[in-house]
């Protein structure tokens, strides 16, 4: 653990006052000199936040003489490295880190670092549960809603941290050396902030630049990018595929789960003794059980795991049935990539319910799943005419506009028969309508709980 010798008596700037930033000050209170900054002068700087917390507080503007006086800035995860002010300060000689790096610096045991577009808080959830099997000290932190930096300061050195890290928080990693790392798979997603593909694949990459020969590193055998990058890592890998059969490693054979290590081939587990569903699943249990691999947990306690292991809630997320019609939450489908996955699982005609924020993507290949599943589409947000457009160049017509949420579950109520399903897969960021995927999904189900049994 580097941490404390690194920062003691330097002045850190926290860049972002949200929960992320909250949690690396309060890692650092007492070690160091801190400037808490939020470049929205609104910012809610409320007495918990303040309580115990030794330092200054700076809102709006960052003034040269603050700047002249730091020796570290922490940016949270949602500071993009390319603002004026994180210039100002890497042009100053400040020393840019993000939250992760942060933690990782005062990290005492063992990481396994879970990223890619898709599926990894529901990979980093697996493989928690998995090492709570076998270890006694495990801590599931990251992207997946705790801070890493809150949790870290609890490891030791017998201890397991399996993180979710997303490519916002590895633009920024130096030192992050996680044991196992896994990329799930990589496709077109917040390229409003990293701009093009190449940075998008290269932040991504990142989780294993600093493996070496002793570590383990995770990848879909499925995605060119990871084939590619694969070919590049001097670290183990362990390779998985829902597509085809593999010489080492995990891969789906018809309805089972096949791992091959050594040349002996056996058979995890049939994929029916699961309770998450779709292929896109099949690939983070693989995933999962892969990273445990790596970890030398034994099968027995992957399987037993596996089997317990309930859906992440906003992922495919069953909420509740009513009048013969079946709602699921999806929330966390913040891209179109994702939203394919929960469309491909859905086994009966559907109403989606889609849009959003614009993060700059294209929804064709969304609207090409649809075929033969979604009934009915229901749009709201920012992207709602861009969606449209998209589907009607494609054919698809059956497209209806909504006010907001309410509205959107109210008309889904109204028109969807009985052996239906009505599933809110936005494929869009929820910013601008929601503080956070999170909340969407949640007033998403409170209204749709809320609606009467019998004729609506």
């Amino acid at each position: 653990m580097e941490g404390k010798e690194i920062f003691l008596n330097k002045k850190v700037l926290i860049f972002g006052i949200g929960i992320s930033g909250i949690a690396a000050a309060k890692l650092l209170n007492g070690v160091c000199d801190i400037i808490l900054y939020d470049s929205n002068k609104n910012a809610n700087i409320t007495d918990s936040i303040l309580k115990d917390f030794s330092g200054t507080v700076i809102l709006n503007e960052l003034k040269d003489e603050d700047i002249a006086s730091v020796d570290f800035a922490v940016l949270s995860p949602g500071v993009p490295t390319d603002l004026e002010e994180v210039y100002r300060l890497r042009s100053a000689g400040v020393k840019i880190l993000g939250e992760v790096e942060l933690a990782y610096l005062f990290e005492r045991g063992q990481v396994v670092a879970i990223t890619g577009t898709n599926g990894k808080t529901t990979t980093t959830a697996l493989t928690g549960q998995i090492m709570k099997t076998y270890y006694q000290d495990v801590f599931v932190v990251g992207n997946i809603g705790i801070p890493y930096t809150q949790m870290v300061s609890q490891t030791e050195e017998t201890s397991v941290t399996v993180a979710e890290i997303s490519s916002f928080q590895l633009e920024t990693v130096q030192k992050f050396h996680p044991r196992v790392s896994a990329i799930t798979n990589i496709t077109p997603d917040h390229l409003n902030r990293h701009h093009t593909m190449e940075n998008y694949a290269a932040a991504k990459f990142a989780v294993a630049k600093n493996q070496t020969e002793e570590d383990t590193c995770i990848l879909n055998y499925e995605d060119e990018r990871l084939r590619a990058f694969g070919e590049k890592l001097s670290c183990k890998i362990i390779w998985f595929s829902s597509a085809r059969r593999l010489s080492e490693g995990f891969f789906l054979s018809g309805d089972e789960i096949v791992f091959v290590e050594g040349g002996k081939e056996q058979v995890l587990l049939p994929v029916s003794e699961l309770n998450i569903i779709g292929r896109h699943n099949y690939e983070n249990a693989m995933t999962a059980a892969a990273a445990a691999v790596a970890m030398r947990v034994p099968l027995d306690c992957i399987r037993k795991a596996l089997r317990a292991f309930k859906a992440v809630e906003h992922r495919i997320e069953f909420v509740v049935e009513k009048n013969g019609v079946k709602y699921y939450n999806d929330s966390k489908g913040t891209n179109p990539d994702a939203s394919i996955q929960a469309v491909r699982a859905m086994s009966t005609k559907t109403f989606l319910i889609g849009g959003g924020y614009d993060k700059g993507s294209e929804y064709g290949e969304w609207i090409d799943a649809f075929e033969g599943r979604i009934k009915t589409l229901v749009l709201l947000g920012q992207t709602k005419e861009k969606i449209a457009k998209a589907a009607r160049e494609r054919g698809f017509l059956d497209i209806v506009m909504a006010e907001d949420m309410k509205d959107a579950v109210n008309f889904c109520s109204k028109h969807a028969k009985p052996g239906e399903a009505v599933l809110l897969s936005p494929a869009c960021a929820s910013w601008g309508m929601f503080k956070n995927y999170e909340e969407r999904g949640r007033i998403f189900k409170e209204l749709v709980r809320a609606l009467p049994d019998g004729e609506v």
